[in-house]
Formats: C-alpha cells, sequence, structure tokens
C-alpha cells in the first residue's frame, strides 16, 4: 500500500487494517483515492425515526393489498406502529377496525387483538379478509361477539336496524352490499360475482334480503331484476319461511347451466337456513366478490373480534381478553361507533 498522506490524517495500523479489509476506495490504476471509506449502510446507527413519516407510500390502486375500503390504511404502516409499540404476545386494541388492518397485521405479528366496530358490513370484511391471510383454520383462533347466532337474534337485529340485518345477511353468504344509496336499490341489496372457468367473464348473482313479511311478488320482482341486470342467478334471503307459491314460482324458473353443472337461476334461503350452514348454489370455481387480501403467515390462538359490545357480558369478555396492569384506575368499557 502507498505510505499515507496528509489528506488521510489516519494512523498508519489504522490505514494497513482498512486496506487489508478492502475497505479504501481505489483509482483504477490501483491507487487509494482520496474521498474516503467504502460505507455499508447496515453498519450504521442510521438517523432515528422522525414523527413524520414519508417512506411508506399509499397503496396503489393495482396493489393486491388494497380491498376497496375507503379508509383502509398500508399494512407497512400498522405494522411500524406494532412494532415499536408492542412485542410479540401483547395486546392489541382497535375500536374502530374498518377493514382490519390492525387485526390481520397484529396477527401477522403474533400479537393478540380484540377488534371493535359498529357494522356488520366491517366486521364481515375483517372475517374475509383473516381467512384469505391465513386460510379456513383462522375462524377458530377468534371469537366474534355481538353479532347474531340465532334465528331470534336476527330477529332482534331486523327490528334494531332493518340495513345492518340486511348487510350482516349478505355476509352469511360472502356478498358485498349493493353501491346504491339507502331506498334506492332498485331490487338489488347485493352483488356476488364469480368466475365459473378460469379466465372466463365475470358472472353476478343479485341478492334481494326481506326481515319482514314476504309474498310471491318478492320473487316474481327478483326474477324481473336478475332479467333487466343479466344476472346469472337471484337469490331471497329471508327471516320469515317462503309460502308455498313462492317456492312454486322459484323452482319454475330456469337453471343456469355452468361447467359444474345446473343450478337454479331462483334460489330462496333463509336466515335459518343459512345459520345451519346452508350455501348459495353456485359453480365453486372462482368467488370474486371481495378482493382477496393477500397470504400471510403464523396465525394465532384466542384472539377477540367484536362486533357490538351491547351488554355487561360482552365488555367483561373484552376485558379479559386484555391483560392490565394493576392501577389505582378503574376498568370500563364503552360502546364504540365504527368508521
Amino acid at each position: 500500500m502507498p505510505p499515507p498522506s496528509r489528506g488521510w490524517g489516519y494512523e498508519e495500523e489504522q490505514l494497513e487494517e482498512w486496506w487489508a479489509t478492502g475497505l479504501i476506495l481505489t483509482k483504477e490504476d490501483g491507487t487509494p483515492r482520496m474521498d474516503g471509506l467504502k460505507v455499508y449502510l447496515d453498519e450504521k446507527a442510521g438517523k432515528s425515526l422522525q414523527s413524520v413519516w414519508t417512506d411508506i407510500p399509499r397503496i396503489p390502486n393495482t396493489s393486491a393489498e388494497r380491498l376497496g375500503y375507503p379508509t383502509q390504511k398500508p399494512e407497512a404502516l400498522l405494522e411500524r406502529i406494532l412494532r415499536v409499540s408492542s412485542k410479540e404476545g401483547d395486546a392489541v386494541l382497535d375500536p374502530f377496525c374498518g377493514c382490519g388492518t390492525t387485526i390481520a397485521v397484529a396477527q401477522r405479528l403474533n400479537r393478540r387483538w380484540v377488534g371493535i366496530d359498529i357494522t356488520h358490513l366491517a366486521i364481515g370484511l375483517i372475517k374475509s379478509r383473516l381467512r384469505d391471510h391465513f386460510g379456513d383454520e383462522v375462524s377458530k383462533a377468534y371469537q366474534v361477539i355481538g353479532e347474531p347466532t340465532s334465528l331470534p337474534d336476527a330477529g332482534e337485529l331486523a327490528k334494531e336496524d332493518p340495513y345492518q340485518f340486511q348487510w350482516w345477511a349478505l355476509g352469511l353468504v360472502g356478498a358485498r352490499r349493493a353501491e346504491q344509496k339507502k331506498g334506492s336499490d332498485k331490487g338489488i341489496d347485493g352483488r356476488l360475482l364469480f368466475h365459473d372457468a378460469p379466465n372466463g367473464d365475470t358472472k353476478q348473482i343479485v341478492l334481494s334480503v326481506k326481515s319482514g313479511h314476504v309474498s310471491v311478488r318478492d320473487v316474481r320482482d327478483l326474477i324481473g331484476v336478475i332479467t333487466r341486470e343479466k344476472a346469472q342467478i337471484g337469490v331471497l334471503i329471508t327471516l320469515e319461511e317462503p309460502t308455498k307459491p313462492m317456492v312454486n314460482d322459484a323452482a319454475s324458473a330456469e337453471f343456469y347451466k355452468s361447467p359444474w353443472g345446473s343450478h337454479p337461476r331462483i334460489q330462496l334461503l333463509t336466515i335459518a337456513e343459512l345459520l345451519a350452514g346452508k350455501a348459495i348454489d353456485y359453480p365453486p370455481a372462482i368467488n370474486v366478490t371481495h378482493k382477496r387480501a393477500p397470504k400471510a403467515e403464523t396465525p394465532l390462538p384466542e384472539q377477540y373480534v367484536l362486533a357490538e359490545p351491547a351488554d355487561d357480558e360482552a365488555h367483561s369478555e373484552i376485558e379479559e381478553a386484555i391483560p392490565r396492569k394493576k392501577t389505582g384506575t378503574s376498568r370500563r368499557s364503552s360502546r364504540c361507533k365504527g368508521q
């Protein structure tokens, strides 16, 4: 190595060590350059993260992460927040969980979690997101508190809020609500989109949800809707049992034929049947109603999603899910509104 000059300003022993390890920059002829050493960023402490974060971009429209929820946040943002504010096994609470970004990231990072939202639309989306991320088995790892689990529960929800009942019922079959404003649904409460063959055209199922009295007129209206919308299948979800004329009119409708077989073009499903596990009869190839969240790893045991903490029993279940340090403050949960 050539002798050091004043420009280096280091002891010869240090220069010899850097030269031996290849850290000194050289010219084309092999002689040392005067502009310093090789620097590897992963060996530097770096600058502390500031309060304004500009290195996490918005979710692009073409990203597989985007689910179409208006207030969806990037998972990278929530991952950073959870990593700096918690460790594995800690409990994370999101009282306005929306489409469930915090929930999905907490699950992936091995955190326990509680998510709260007042709308059944949001709860249904979170359940779909968790299933897409972690597979069907994840449903055994959490509880949903506050949504109907029986026919009487469904009846109470229908009385309290017909629109929440409608969104909950659509969630039972994996459908999304129609985009029209309340009161102007044009006979369509929800849609379910599917492909009956790989790379095939998108087909649709239109759904109508009735929480009150039903008659054969509802079936005939649905037949008119699927004709107008050029839909392949129409489904009428009812709280009451359908009448015999309704069943007869539905049975007389044509069948939609797919590579998987024939499927009734008009289908009547009651809430009791859906709670018992019955599903829409349609091609099982590819359901594309909701954009699927990308796969993730590390599902966890004992998680909770809270739809609406409506009573003291639900409140106590939330509190039991979150370990707390002993302090002089009282423990109290409150009813929260969603986004």
